[in-house]
């Protein structure tokens, strides 16, 4: 489906904080380039004709004020619209909120860089005590699966060949080794090293289903 080692090595993954909304939050950044226009890859994350091909379906009104609903997963507001640089909305799950930005820019040497923070207010910790920033940061990046292959071929991704690769020894692989990514980035932004191997274990279990990855 894809070369497991280039897709997680093409990926740039931080962990950060900052003041959002009157109150602190953790920041989870995920990026990556693509050999893409701007606009392409605004089309290919705001189209809701194009985001069921690499993504979910979704519906609602993809306009600023508006609400959304992926299939399956989280909905929200969009709260702000400025294309074809970005967007931010909330992202809104399991009945908590926490908020996506995204950032469109062109980079010097051709094609464009794709940069999703993910935010969630620091007293919404029960998640993120357990699991840290692979809890969301993993999950980003199968999404970014999607996305690569979409904008490398045009076609739709099939989403049953995607479900099962994710449960095959490579998508488990894939899983391991993004985990591993956001345990170096958690250490990197000043996590204890032992708290951030605990939370990145759980995070590779949860998403695979294997306890110890």
């Amino acid at each position: 489906m894809i070369d497991v080692t280039h897709q997680i090595n093409a990926v740039r993954r931080r962990v950060g904080s900052r003041v959002f909304k009157a109150g602190e939050a953790r920041v989870v950044t995920v990026s990556q380039t693509y050999d893409s226009t701007v606009e392409d890859v605004w089309d290919a994350c705001t189209n809701p004709e194009r985001i069921p091909r690499w993504f979910l379906p979704v519906s609602g009104e993809l306009r600023l004020g508006g609400r959304y609903q992926l299939q399956g997963q989280a909905g929200g507001t969009i709260e702000r619209c400025d294309p074809p640089k970005g967007f931010g909305a909330t992202w809104e799950y399991d009945g908590n909120v926490s908020w996506i930005e995204l950032r469109l820019t062109e980079v010097p040497e051709g094609g464009t860089r794709f940069e999703l923070d993910h935010l969630m207010h620091v007293e919404d910790d029960a998640r993120w005590a357990e699991f840290g920033p692979g809890a969301v940061g993993v999950g980003w990046e199968m999404g970014l699966v999607g996305l690569t292959l979409h904008l490398r071929t045009g076609a739709a991704v099939d989403p049953q060949a995607g479900m099962a690769w994710a449960g095959s020894e490579e998508g488990r692989r894939f899983v391991k080794l993004s985990s591993e990514g956001w345990y170096e980035a958690f250490v990197a932004a000043g996590e204890d090293p032992a708290a951030a191997r605990a939370k990145a274990d759980r995070t590779t279990a949860a998403y695979t289903g294997v306890e110890g990855g």
